[in-house]
């Protein structure tokens, strides 16, 4: 059996960010004794980065954080080696990913995390061991944070605890569209009144520097017609993106658990966290360590298809709206289109119920919204849900009965 330093030099480890969590978590490895790392991170470095990100400078500003954060550990400690990927994690394919003996996950956003989560289930095969790549999944949210291992097809996913987050603020549309009040009003707006209204062609790209810069003009001078202080771009990044400011000691902290959990994974000295550790350092500190149970009905990892009880009389608009209500879906713009071995009614147009992209697609299917569901489908037709927030499609059956909407076990 090979010895632990040998199995620290030889584990191929992915890092995935390499912001505040993603710096202490690249450090913890390099001295924790990892001598094989990556990191990918599709951001440039910018001067509000510098109080928690340590491994940049202010000479560092614009660049890219990937390549900055693996000379910064380089020129630091000479047997180790950083390999940066400066791109978007879904622009690598499966080969990519396959190199690896362990990801952590240093996001400061959901919708990445579910992509990497869906996307190392997709990849397992019990048929091939290898194929099996622990997901070390780490997130704080100002004093509080959270450090998981996901073993892809074992434990419960990042999909089946979608539920434990926080609700994000939604505002009136109204008081968004005539009356704002609040620089996260004048943010909304620019971001889902007027990028439509000037880009009705091109979907808003929140990870995009360029796409958030427009946002943050037009909501400044949004903000300044309404004489409404307080726009930034911190800000703006962080209602469009829905981030909560981090603290520099709780991702030292929650960085030092997702290490300490790979380096258990990859030698076998204790017995890795099973699985979901929660931290709280608002009133002193405090950790809860807890088996967070697998769904059954999970889109990524669980086997059974939903059932969704509703009336026959509900408009497809208002599935639409309770769908996206769904605290363990988080669907933002879903598409709903009936499975190839369903007969649509007549009062249906094709199988495609509803599409929000491209417009023109969106123009044909738009008069279903007001249409009711009993006009459109029969009970027990299997629906395929896509949404941009969703890595993966889900079937959803329809069920009618006269009760109000409920969702079955």
């Amino acid at each position: 059996m090979r010895s632990a330093p040998k199995l620290l030099h030889t584990c191929r480890v992915l890092v995935v960010g390499a912001g505040g969590l993603g710096c202490e978590i690249l450090k913890d490895l390099a001295l924790s004794g990892f001598r094989d790392i990556s990191v990918i991170d599709m951001d440039t470095i910018d001067v509000s980065n510098l109080n928690r990100q340590f491994l940049f400078r202010p000479k560092d500003v614009g660049q890219s954080k990937a390549y900055t954060a693996a000379a910064f550990v380089t020129e630091r400690i000479d047997d180790v080696k950083v390999t940066p990927y400066h791109c978007k994690i879904q622009d690598k394919d499966w080969d990519f990913y396959s190199k690896f003996q362990i990801v952590i996950c240093g996001l400061d956003s959901v919708e990445a995390r579910r992509w990497m989560n869906a996307f190392l289930i997709d990849m397992a095969d019990f048929d091939d061991p290898d194929s099996i790549i622990p997901l070390v999944d780490g997130g704080t949210e100002g004093f509080d944070g959270q450090a998981r291992v996901i073993i892809p097809r074992i434990t419960s996913c990042y999909e089946c605890s979608l539920s434990l987050l926080k609700k994000q603020v939604v505002y009136p549309i109204c008081t968004i569209a005539n009356t704002p009040r609040l620089p996260e009003h004048c943010i909304e707006w620019a971001s889902m009144i007027k990028w439509p209204e000037v880009k009705p062609d091109e979907v808003l790209d929140t990870d995009n520097p360029v796409h958030l810069q427009w946002v943050y003009k037009q909501a400044l001078a949004r903000a300044s017609t309404f004489q409404i202080p307080g726009v930034t771009y911190m800000l703006t990044q962080g209602v469009v993106k829905n981030i909560i400011p981090a603290i520099a000691s709780t991702n030292a902290i929650i960085a030092a658990a997702c290490v300490n959990e790979a380096l258990k994974l990859t030698t076998g000295c204790h017995p890795y966290l099973d699985n979901y550790m929660m931290y709280t350092g608002t009133d002193g500190v405090y950790t809860y360590t807890y088996n967070h149970a697998s769904r059954p009905d999970c889109p990524v990892c669980g086997g059974e298809v939903r059932t969704l009880t509703v009336s026959a009389s509900l408009q497809l608009a208002e599935l639409i709206e309770q769908l996206g209500e769904m605290p363990d879906l988080r669907l933002q713009s879903p598409n709903l289109r009936m499975a190839t071995n369903t007969a649509p009614k007549t009062g249906a147009t094709g199988l495609s119920l509803y599409l929000q992209s491209p417009p023109q697609l969106e123009a044909v299917t738009h008069p279903n919204l007001t249409k009711r569901l009993g006009d459109l489908m029969a009970s027990g037709t299997e629906l395929v849900v896509t949404d941009k927030s969703l890595p993966v499609s889900l079937s959803l059956t329809i069920k009618f009965t006269n009760e109000n909407m409920n969702v079955e076990p």
